[in-house]
């Protein structure tokens, strides 16, 4: 009894580790969306800035949190060398926060968002059924579904997108789509993200030498640049990394969708974007859609046993 209790135990503790890790990230990057459209809609800062301080936050935030640690556990710098961060992750990030930046200068909040996380879910789910990877039928309804309502949301009309807006976007979902994918099965999430973050750096110089001549900044600018890079970009991304060990790519996929919901009222109470019938009817329809691929699995494991 105790080996099965302790069993037990343990899935109960990644069941509600996977749970808190997830809606903290998910909540992260929906003000990642606020912060960008308040700052880069309302021109406070230019977009080229806002990625350049975003990630240069992002580093020092991770880098002061992995030395504080350091000071308080002896042993953790030996026990965290096998992180995982790299050039391609570090690229992958950089292309992601760049083009998220200059596409919010002509995209709404709940949009910009829906399109990001739209890209970000064929993305991954391309990957993984190319790897291999099978879907149960209940997981196609609810891709189908909660698809369905990111093309309502998106749909000509009101809150169509700019093409120039959506096609950056796309290419940030995309790139964001590959950075999660790295980031499976790492053993050191805080370490990998601050290496990812600190090796971007590189591509941030590369960015500052070109456009410094556009730049236009101002104090509030600079400080939701800042929130975004600490707050919502190094430590909503590391959760992140936590969070993806315990997910498939089909499920990191298909929850990141629940973003551009949460993005969209983000905008309604921070923004005064207005709430229309399609924003609700799109979020029911992604929510459901959420639910359904998240159950899938444990459908087909049922009748699988059940057989």
């Amino acid at each position: 009894m105790k080996p099965l209790r302790s069993t037990l135990n343990k899935k109960t503790g990644i069941y509600l580790r996977t749970f808190f890790t997830t809606g903290i990230s998910l909540i992260a990057f929906a003000a990642n969306s606020v912060f960008a459209r308040k700052a880069l809609g309302e021109g406070r800062i230019d977009p080229a800035s806002f990625t350049i301080v975003r990630l240069i936050s992002g580093a020092a935030i991770l880098w002061v949190i992995l030395k504080l640690l350091a000071s308080r556990e002896k042993n953790y710098p030996a026990t965290h060398r096998n992180s995982r961060g790299n050039w391609k992750s570090a690229a992958m990030l950089f292309a992601y926060a760049a083009t998220f930046s200059f596409a919010y200068v002509s995209l709404k909040t709940g949009t910009g968002a829906l399109i990001l996380f739209g890209a970000v879910q064929i993305t991954m789910i391309l990957v993984a059924l190319i790897s291999g990877g099978k879907l149960h039928v209940s997981e196609w309804i609810g891709l189908f579904l909660a698809f369905f309502g990111f093309i309502v949301l998106v749909s000509p009309g009101l809150t169509s997108p700019s093409l120039s807006g959506l096609l950056l976007m796309t290419i940030a979902g995309i790139s964001w789509g590959l950075y999660t994918l790295q980031g499976q099965g790492i053993e050191n999430p805080l370490e990998a993200t601050a290496l990812n973050f600190s090796r971007s750096l590189v591509f941030v110089v590369m960015l500052a030498l070109f456009a410094f001549k556009d730049a236009q900044i101002s104090g509030y600018g600079i400080l939701l640049a800042v929130l975004s890079g600490t707050l919502s970009s190094g430590v909503g991304y590391s959760i992140w990394y936590v969070a993806v060990r315990s997910l498939t790519a089909t499920q990191a996929a298909v929850v990141q969708l629940i973003v551009p919901v949460l993005a969209a009222f983000g905008g309604v109470v921070f923004v005064s974007e207005k709430i229309s019938l399609r924003l609700t009817a799109s979020a029911i329809m992604i929510l459901g859609g959420v639910a359904l691929v998240l159950v899938g699995q444990k459908l087909s494991l049922r009748l699988r046993m059940a057989k």
